[in-house]
């Protein structure tokens, strides 16, 4: 099997936004220095995951020269000045090319460049190019017919999680600080989970979606993918906030994430979600694992059921099948050849939901939303489950692309996550441990409404408190495949 070099604790690589930010400051690396090491790696470890869509070396260098130039005349933008990231190739950018992952959106140039993007370029980013994802924003398992499908990066052999499958592989390679994602159903949170890392969904309107490519727009969330809680925060930070071009997005106040981190999560009362779906016992036993460890930090720890979790995994499937199809619905009479089966197979029986169950679950939100609030999170701050209910599935057994089973993986792997985005609740996963094939698994912190300060705080408590090492852990998983 093909294994990936990784790369030591000691590489700048592999070190934090804020650590490497201050390497950075005090010039003892340059933008332009650490913009060719992560496109090398970038270039190296392509063969193996196939992250990227395309790889924009000179004009990332251009961006970081051009960063170095600011640094030395005293300009400097703040913590993002001259890190490396890459994004999710569903974020318009103005005069360059979109796929989607698809060949169906054709060579058209971006007339604009989205919102997130924008922000983080201000914010002195370097753009390494776009990333890999499942085909339309559609799929929970970074299979692409057309593009080639993304591969984990702590085992080839294993996929990478969707839709932000090239997300979750770049930023878990070590090749990129961090990534944009989008979420419909669990498409930040799920190849962050099977990549070992860090992937917050955010409140409904938090972060704007203008310029991102929709799955559907009453579910759709952009996100960051990071190495670490504080480097979410610092993300999400740059990223967060009321926009105009954005219909959807919340004129709410901001808070310093960063300044935060340490205390926001402090007097958590917390609830173990149960009674969703059943947990693979690998699972099960990481899990509990880390509850026992909250348990510790933050004292009594709930047992708690929902009645309202199965509905709301329903409503969700008809949002995102009658939005996807309105959006889709010319391409699909005019253009199915260019659809895999997979896509096209859960994208058209939105055609035919009567528009009374679309109208339903749009009148039953707010007291759905209600009434989780006030019952199953009434005395809790946070509600605590796996992000998968499963291990990370090889390529073969998440295949999408035999006929008929499509339905089958998307449920088998998106129980937990789908359900938060028609609540419209902001939700974060962290690595909390391994199994024994030394794939990671994920826990999902789920808050109340602008609630992300204190999952990010919690998260990063409760790291140290795991003794949370994804180099160690990686090294771990490549010994045991290389032993087989």
């Amino acid at each position: 099997m093909t294994q990936i070099t990784l790369n030591q604790p000691s590489d700048i690589l592999e070190a934090s936004i804020t650590d490497v930010g201050a390497r950075l400051r005090r010039k003892e690396v340059s933008a332009e220095q650490l913009t060719r090491r992560a496109l090398d790696r970038a270039v190296q470890t392509q063969p193996t995951l196939n992250a990227f869509i395309d790889i924009w070396a000179d004009s990332a260098i251009a961006q970081a020269k051009q960063l170095d130039l600011e640094a030395a005349s005293g300009k400097w933008r703040g913590p993002l000045h001259g890190i490396p990231l890459a994004h999710k190739d569903c974020f318009e950018r103005q005069g360059l090319p979109m796929t989607v992952g698809s060949k169906v959106t054709g060579t058209d140039l971006g007339r604009t460049t989205a919102s997130a993007l924008q922000r983080l370029n201000q914010a002195g980013a370097v753009d390494l190019g776009p990333l890999n994802m499942n085909e339309m924003v559609a799929g929970p398992t970074g299979q692409n017919p057309h593009f080639g499908n993304c591969c984990n990066s702590w085992d080839p052999t294993r996929i990478s999680g969707g839709s932000s499958s090239g997300s979750g592989a770049a930023v878990g390679a070590g090749i990129i600080y961090g990534a944009l994602a989008s979420d419909t159903g669990g498409s930040t949170r799920l190849p962050a989970s099977m990549n070992g890392l860090f992937g917050m969904k955010g409140t409904y309107g938090r972060v704007s979606r203008a310029g991102c490519f929709p799955r559907a727009f009453s579910l759709d969330c952009v996100g960051p993918i990071a190495r670490s809680a504080e480097d979410c925060a610092i993300l999400l930070q740059v990223l967060a906030g009321w926009d105009a071009r954005d219909a959807s997005s919340i004129d709410a106040p901001v808070p310093n994430y960063m300044s935060l981190i340490q205390s926001a999560g402090q007097g958590s009362r917390w609830g173990v979600l149960e009674g969703i779906a059943p947990y693979h016992p690998e699972v099960a036993r990481v899990f509990e694992s880390f509850v026992e460890v909250a348990q510790q930090r933050f004292g009594h720890v709930a047992r708690v059921q929902s009645n309202e979790i199965a509905t709301c995994y329903a409503m969700a499937d008809i949002f995102s099948k009658v939005e996807a199809a309105t959006l889709h619905g010319n391409w699909m009479r005019e253009r199915r050849d260019l659809y895999s089966q997979a896509v096209f197979s859960r994208t058209e029986p939105g055609l035919h939901v009567p528009a009374v169950r679309y109208l339903e679950a749009l009148q039953m939100r707010a007291k759905i939303l209600h009434e989780f609030l006030h019952g199953t999170m009434r005395d809790l701050d946070i509600l605590v489950c796996p992000t998968m209910p499963i291990p990370v599935p090889t390529h073969e057994e998440a295949d999408v692309e035999t006929p008929g089973r499509v339905f089958g993986v998307v449920t088998a792997l998106t129980p937990l996550v789908r359900p938060f985005n028609y609540l419209g609740l902001p939700s974060l996963t962290m690595p909390i441990g391994v199994d024994s094939a030394g794939m990671p698994i994920g826990a999902q912190l789920v808050g109340r409404p602008f609630a992300e300060a204190r999952l990010l705080s919690v998260a990063h408590q409760l790291t140290a408190d795991i003794g949370w090492n994804r180099l160690a852990n990686m090294q771990r998983a490549q010994a045991l495949k290389v032993n087989k």
